[in-house]
């Protein structure tokens, strides 16, 4: 099987620090020869290894505006999140019609989709068809993180596409009223917040294809509008989404649509982790919806970001103040808006395909990581000892990789010289 992922390494800026070995919520990158590698199967795109490097060698592989000139009419889909890497006192409305003079020949807001997501989510849980707590599907790195690590929980995620899927959907809808165009001649551009969207659309896990053409960074989104936006004069009425739509945004933004009183909002990976495991081992009780981010405060976080994670959670609930007296009623469309297939958990290729071999394999790695400090460093090049051992039984590394078996042997080997160099002296006297 043939794995897209947004996240990738420039290996020429790599200077084989251990970073992202340390942040990776997934053990999907090592550090060999001097340089990481990232192991494809594991990763979830997203973005820690991105935020913490300080060598800026892992890239994104987002599109470019050159895309807009492979259709017609091009449409651009900035996330809410969008909204917060500029001054409050600029409104939304203003920053829409930015769009519009950097070349695209119309907007239409995510922020509107997010309302028609929350109105099916209302209705969904309203039904009582789907069990509890129910865990949000609008992360993909979240729900691609749940079918590497928690599959037994994804009977439990709200079987709701996305957001930028939902708007997408009503963006060709109306783009096809307005121009008489077909599918294929129309672009829709979605101005992504992080990478984990960026792979959602190049490999949906919910949709045979997704409703998107094609995902612009936040980063280069900004750089182009940031120096027109004080000058937008003769602004056109764009905006549209209020108050519910806009605070998606930030962590609880999703609760606060989902029409229920017993929720939970998580936000930074490594506690969407540890919430993760107490759902599975069932110490979360009395919970009806839980809303799960990967990136800290919320898509406001989002490493394709530029603006501090906090300061832009500010500025998205200031911003969607201003939009709490727009309220334009949704429909609660739930099939039209629900999954097209169902996500399963990932088989991971085991040690051995002959189950002998691999329970063998599996008494190997037991004693190798009982040789070993147990103290995860990483200077081996690996996020822990266990990794370390698993790496050794596959055939990626050696016991010579870590440091603290190395020193032993350097001091044995030192050792026998000396005695040899002794025996030596002895008897030439």
């Amino acid at each position: 099987m043939t794995y897209f992922h947004s996240v990738t390494l420039d290996a020429r800026k790599c200077h084989g620090c251990t970073n992202c070995i340390d942040h990776c919520p997934t053990e999907a990158i090592r550090v060999r020869r001097g340089k990481a590698k990232i192991i494809k199967q594991r990763c979830i795109d997203c973005g820690e290894c991105i935020r913490v490097c300080q060598s800026h060698a892992k890239i994104v592989a987002a599109d470019d505006f050159s895309m807009l000139d492979n259709f017609k009419y091009n449409i651009a889909m900035p996330a809410p999140s969008f909204y917060s890497q500029f001054r409050c006192e600029i409104s939304v409305n203003r920053i829409l019609n930015a769009f519009i003079k950097i070349g695209f020949d119309d907007v239409f807001e995510v922020a509107r989709g997010a309302e028609y997501i929350s109105a099916a989510t209302r209705e969904l849980i309203a039904s009582g068809n789907i069990k509890k707590p129910v865990i949000s599907s609008a992360c993909p790195a979240v729900l691609r993180l749940m079918r590497e690590r928690f599959p037994g929980l994804l009977g439990n995620v709200l079987s709701l596409v996305s957001p930028m899927e939902a708007a997408a959907m009503l963006a060709r809808e109306e783009a096809r009223k307005k121009t008489g165009l077909c599918d294929e001649e129309i672009g829709v551009f979605f101005i992504s917040p992080c990478p984990a969207k960026v792979t959602s659309i190049k490999s949906p896990l919910t949709l045979e294809k997704s409703n998107v053409s094609g995902a612009i960074s936040v980063k280069d989104a900004f750089a182009k509008i940031r120096p027109i936006i004080d000058d937008i004069e003769d602004e056109l009425p764009l905006a549209v989404s209020g108050y519910e739509g806009i605070f998606w945004a930030r962590s609880g933004g999703e609760c606060k649509g989902s029409g229920v009183e017993d929720y939970i909002a998580v936000d930074g990976i490594n506690n969407v982790l540890q919430v993760l495991e107490e759902i599975e081992y069932g110490k979360v009780n009395n919970v009806e919806f839980i809303e799960l981010s990967a990136c800290t405060s919320g898509c406001s976080g989002g490493p394709l970001n530029i603006v501090n994670p906090f300061i832009a959670s500010r500025r998205i609930a200031q911003q969607s103040k201003k939009r709490s007296n727009v309220s334009e009623p949704k429909i609660a469309d739930v099939e039209r808006f629900s999954w097209k297939k169902p996500v399963e958990g990932r088989k991971h290729s085991g040690l051995d395909d002959d189950l002998e071999k691999a329970m063998q394999k599996m008494e190997l790695m037991d004693e190798l990581y009982e040789r070993l400090p147990k103290l995860d460093c990483g200077s081996c090049g690996a996020p822990s000892c266990k990794a370390l051992a698993e790496d050794i039984v596959r055939g990626f590394a050696s016991e010579n990789d870590c440091i603290f078996i190395m020193r032993e042997q350097v001091k044995k080997l030192a050792k026998e010289l000396y005695e040899l160099n002794e025996s030596f002296d002895a008897s030439a006297k």
